[in-house]
């Protein structure tokens, strides 16, 4: 077998380690920040000519970019107009009655459940009778002297179920939900509006089946 001549090997070395550099230098490039503008070669809409927040512009007469928002304007689906459906109050009255938007079918009672489950029972507990895992826990450290307390205070959860909440009607319950009450946090920034209608429509169905021995005697009685 002929011998390699030492100049091609070095000419094979030298070569490998030039042809090294590029994946190195790409990889820098892709793991390291750099100060610099990024290279376009299809400006596309990246570099388009545009004013800049608080940026002059002789375009208008007050000399400034940043328009004012036009009065009376309302984005759309951001009207809020339906004062039953975002606050649940119907002439100044809490509501009674669901949204005409808002079914009371099965659908919905599911889907309140659902939702209950996630965001209130663990205070309230799954029947609503406000024993769920965490105010079960808060009460126990509390009630513990021992215990690592380290000065909590923590209020009992309520129950669904007693005359006060179960006598409220439906907006009011959505409006607690929506903003909480004493200290109970709202959850209006978590819970859209039909699903906070559909935990109201559960709740009420919870109080409802605790209650219906009675509010069948109250029917039947007026019956007769």
């Amino acid at each position: 077998m002929p011998k390699i001549p030492r100049i091609i090997i070095y000419v094979l070395m030298i070569g490998g380690c030039f042809a090294l550099i590029p994946p190195l230098v790409f990889a820098r490039m892709r793991a390291t920040p750099s100060p610099n503008a990024p290279i376009h070669i299809f400006w596309d809409m990246d570099l388009q000519p545009k004013y800049k927040t608080q940026a002059p512009n002789p375009l208008f007469a007050d000399q400034r970019a940043m328009r004012p928002l036009v009065q009376g304007a309302v984005a759309r689906g951001e009207s809020y107009v339906d004062t039953h459906l975002y606050e649940g109050v119907v002439n100044g009255q809490w509501a009674t009655t669901l949204p005409t938007s808002i079914s009371l079918d099965e659908t919905t009672l599911n889907r309140g459940q659902q939702r209950f489950n996630i965001y209130c029972s663990a205070c309230h507990g799954y029947a609503g009778f406000g024993d769920g895992a965490v105010n079960q826990r808060a009460m126990e450290l509390v009630a513990n002297a021992n215990g690592p307390v380290n000065g909590t205070q923590w209020v009992a959860a309520k129950s669904l179920h007693d005359d006060t909440t179960r006598n409220q009607p439906m907006g009011q319950l959505f409006n607690t939900v929506t903003h909480g009450i004493r200290n109970m946090a709202g959850y209006g920034s978590q819970i859209s509006v039909p699903d906070r209608w559909a935990i109201v429509a559960y709740v009420k169905a919870l109080q409802f089946s605790q209650d219906a021995g009675s509010a069948g005697a109250k029917v039947a009685g007026a019956s007769n």
